[in-house]
């Protein structure tokens, strides 16, 4: 028997249906927001995640799927979302039209990690991105909807924020970075590679060693320039007068090179350790960095397999109709009312003649609230009976009608 590669799962059953919840409802809500779908190719040249998530993370050093195709390219499946939305932003010249773009995604990401659990080498992300709000209104707003999101679908969670800087304040706080680094022994192999290639993501590492030799390691917060204070502080006002409860967290710097000033990142001890549940922040160059025309960004990104165990899924309502034919002659009358009910509504039926109590069992199994079944003795006299699974009525109706 062909098994799936390690680390790739199917979407079905129980999974599945969890799964097409939590889309429909952050799609729904997203759309709320003013955010349209965009779908992006998972294919894209290799260059286009070097340039925007960084040499120095993880995802371009160790994880991505990369391979050379058959036209010489260099090319990998996407590893993160954000990264392709951006490239198409800038290749259908909204960069150039101005304006606010707001856009939401969901699809499968790729990453070559060891699989464990709630993380797969396939796996599918649900983000949204805004371009051309530099406010840090849209920073709030972008988190209200996340929140918005969990909540719906009864996940909870806790808020950390930080604040990364901007290109005044990040210099002189890298330099200071830097020198505490230096005097520092005992760091782990890539906070010494990150050091170089990019000090801030030192403080990103999951290593316990390197955790207690950055204790005391300079705090971004306290070296931030008036402009990035005064944006941190009015996203924390605003967080307040909604009641959305945070916790300021002065290492949080996301595992990627493109973040800048707000950063946060929701988490859960529902899934073993605190984990990161969905994160994301504001990145102002990166339209930049991949040559479009500056362009203040803004969004999140969630792994979907990691809140399936914590998504709260409504009580099953039964839905749609069942429609059975006891007899071979009542097929065709069943397969017409079928086709016909079918532009309005869900329908269940079986392409096979049983008893009334064999098609109830089954109707009972896909969950319909109105049960029909049709013989010779319907046909004959051109009506039927149609049955509330629900209140358990009864009513009769003409096959015309």
């Amino acid at each position: 028997m062909v098994n799936p590669l390690r680390g790739m799962k199917d979407t079905v059953g129980e999974f599945s249906e969890k799964y097409t919840y939590f889309i429909e409802n952050c799609s729904r809500i997203a759309k709320n927001y003013g955010f349209s779908f965009i779908e992006t190719p998972i294919l894209e040249e290799t260059a286009l995640f070097k340039r925007s998530v960084g040499e120095s993370s993880d995802i371009v050093g160790k994880e991505m799927y990369q391979f050379i195709d058959k036209g010489k390219n260099d090319v990998c499946m996407r590893p993160e979302g954000t990264a392709g939305v951006v490239r198409a932003f800038i290749t259908q010249k909204y960069d150039r039209a101005g304006g606010v773009k707001r856009f939401f995604y969901h699809g499968p990401m790729f990453r070559y990690e060891r699989p464990q659990k709630g993380r797969l080498r396939q796996f599918h992300q649900f983000g949204a991105e805004t371009f051309g709000v530099e406010s840090v209104k849209e920073d709030a707003m972008i988190i209200l909807m996340l929140k918005e999101m969990f909540d719906s679908c009864g996940i909870g969670y806790k808020l950390q924020l930080n604040s990364l800087g901007c290109p005044e304040c990040m210099p002189p706080y890298r330099e200071n970075l830097v020198k505490f680094l230096d005097a520092t022994e005992g760091l782990c192999e890539d906070c010494l590679r990150r050091k170089i290639t990019n000090p801030i993501r030192v403080l990103d590492c999951k290593n316990t060693n390197c955790h207690k030799l950055l204790e005391n390691a300079p705090i971004l917060l306290e070296n931030l320039c008036s402009t990035c204070k005064d944006d941190f502080s009015e996203l924390k006002s605003i967080l307040d007068e909604f009641g959305v409860e945070y916790e300021i967290d002065t290492k949080l710097v996301r595992g990627l090179d493109y973040y800048n000033k707000t950063a946060f990142e929701f988490v859960s001890d529902e899934i073993g350790a605190q984990s990161a549940i969905a994160g994301g922040g504001r990145y102002d160059k990166l339209v930049e960095f991949l040559d479009g025309r500056p362009t203040a960004g803004v969004g999140f990104a969630m792994g979907i397999e990691r809140l399936m165990d914590l998504v709260v899924m409504p009580q099953s309502k039964k839905e749609g109709y069942y429609i059975g034919a006891m007899s071979e002659s009542a097929l065709k009358t069943v397969m017409r009312l079928v086709i016909k009910i079918r532009k309005s509504n869900v329908v269940h039926t079986q392409y096979t003649n049983k008893s009334i109590k064999a098609h109830m069992k089954v109707s009972d199994k896909v969950n319909a609230k109105y049960f029909i079944c049709i013989g010779d003795n319907e046909i004959e006299t051109k009506t039927y009976v149609i049955k509330d699974l629900d209140t358990k009525e009864e009513k009769s109706v003409e096959l015309r009608d």
